[in-house]
């Protein structure tokens, strides 16, 4: 069963979505797991996906829109607050402990791309969370800053800097809020920026996955804010407890994933999903089912009573 509704963070009011599962539980408080989207998604897209699919394995999940995102509010809309965002996942999990079908002992966080890094820096310093597992992780600093590849040219970052300064700059001059698209405009552009540029735009853009209030365009304010963000920084403050970080054998971005992995201590693993790209992991079944089995086995260890 799925329920819309709002929770705050850090003043501002999100939108969710909380699945429960459909069987009675004679009032018996559940295990519960928060499910944060990637980078310009929303909660009806892959979180929402995967929050379905955990609560028809018998936990309680939670899918919201980021702050300034999607249904949530904040302005300007189209910002990514690497700051925000954690908030929000700790927000999340507020939320999570005040409902009385959820046990409040037993809460773990999902992340999916972006949200993986997300996840990862809220569960670090939040013991509330009992366990982190991640889908695809990205560490939008590394992304920006080295590609999704890891080998991109140092000035590419260089000059998304100097136009975010001078964004702040026209903004504070009475400009219009200053953004830049997320992906190219057409298919044959996306197919020029290389694999991994056509099917983040084949995701978002076409009738797969498109939802009219994904964002389409970033903030220039939000690109210094991701820059200097460092996702990976307190993994090792997440052990003892324990950490899946699930990956695609093909992802451009798993370099990324791997690195977590070697930051982090203790209870942790990188499970590997063969021919499975960065975005085949949000909705393609053949991916996704071992993906959400693998999470299931996961927090159902770890959240137990």
């Amino acid at each position: 069963m799925r329920t819309d509704v709002t929770f705050l963070s850090a003043g501002l009011k999100l939108a969710g979505h909380l699945y429960t599962p459909d069987e009675e539980t004679s009032g018996v408080p559940r295990p519960a797991i928060v499910v944060g989207h990637p980078g310009t998604g929303v909660k009806e897209q892959a979180s929402g996906l995967y929050a379905r699919r955990l609560a028809e394995r018998g936990f309680v999940t939670l899918a919201f829109d980021a702050a300034y995102q999607g249904e949530s509010e904040g302005e300007p809309r189209g910002l990514e607050d690497p700051g925000q965002r954690v908030e929000d996942l700790k927000a999340a999990v507020s939320f999570l402990g005040t409902l009385g079908e959820v046990d409040p002992g037993r809460i773990g966080a999902l992340g999916i791309c972006a949200s993986g890094g997300y996840a990862l820096a809220a569960t670090a310093t939040d013991p509330r969370i009992r366990a982190v597992g991640t889908v695809s992780a990205v560490d939008m600093s590394r992304q920006f800053r080295l590609g999704a590849d890891g080998a991109q040219d140092p000035a590419v970052v260089a000059g998304m800097l100097a136009a975010a300064s001078a964004a702040r700059t026209a903004e504070a001059g009475g400009a219009d809020v200053q953004r830049f698209p997320v992906f190219p405009a057409t298919e044959e552009e996306a197919r020029a920026g290389g694999p991994h540029v056509h099917e983040g735009w084949e995701y978002y853009r076409t009738p797969r996955a498109r939802h009219p209030r994904s964002a389409k365009a970033l903030t220039w304010t939000s690109v210094d804010r991701i820059a200097a963000f460092d996702a990976f920084a307190s993994v090792g403050l997440i052990a003892p407890r324990p950490l899946l970080l699930i990956v695609g054998r093909a992802a451009v971005t798993s370099w990324m994933s791997v690195e977590a992995f070697q930051k982090a201590y203790g209870s942790k693993e990188l499970a590997w999903i063969e021919g499975a790209s960065h975005v085949d992991l949000y909705d393609k079944d053949e991916y996704v089912t071992p993906a959400v089995e693998k999470l299931s086995g996961f927090f159902g260890v770890h959240l137990a009573v």
